[in-house]
């Protein structure tokens, strides 16, 4: 199968509302889809229910033991389109909370991805507990792949990511409105 050739099939997606959704649609707005939790995509797509599937979390590094084979890596891809890194996930928080609320929060995350930066084989080993399968050095692959220095601080680059992705999508009729993006 070939990217461009997913328009005549369902891909079997994690849910409406992720960035990865959001990437596909920006990549084949017409993409036919069904929401399947994302930790049965690739058993469903292994048993022909569906002829693709959309991978978050650990699937991404773990389809080839299954005998499926990568049809596009939306992250590379729109590092092609744009120059920028994909934005994959977000926290977010009500304005009406208050300037002062929002930093204590966002300082209070800042300082646990920090905590795990700083202390990578102890969070590693925390994080086995939810690891579905994969052995350390591939958890530790993954987790690298989202929390990271963009993780901590997304910088002038991320946020250009993040404001040109809802851009897009904006621009595509994907989402109904144009986003007002704030960084605390």
């Amino acid at each position: 199968m070939q990217a461009r050739s997913l328009v005549g099939v369902t891909v079997a997606i994690p849910g409406t509302l992720t960035t990865a959704f959001l990437a596909l649609r920006l990549f084949e707005p017409e993409v036919k889809y069904h929401v399947v939790p994302f930790d049965e995509i690739l058993g469903e797509v292994h048993k022909g229910k569906y002829e693709a599937g959309l991978l978050i979390h650990e699937g991404q590094l773990t389809y080839r033991e299954m005998g499926l084979h990568k049809v596009i890596d939306l992250g590379e891809w729109w590092q092609e389109e744009t120059g920028l890194p994909l934005p994959l996930g977000g926290n977010v928080i009500k304005r009406d909370l208050g300037e002062k609320t929002m930093e204590r929060v966002s300082t209070d995350i800042r300082k646990s991805i920090q905590y795990a930066l700083d202390h990578r084989d102890e969070a590693l080993t925390y994080a086995m507990q939810f690891s579905r399968g994969l052995d350390p050095n591939r958890a530790d692959r993954f987790i690298g792949m989202y929390v990271n220095e963009l993780t901590l601080d997304y910088g002038a680059e991320g946020k250009k990511a993040v404001r040109r992705l809802f851009s897009e999508a904006y621009k595509k009729n994907i989402i109904p409105s144009a986003v007002k993006l704030e960084f605390v």
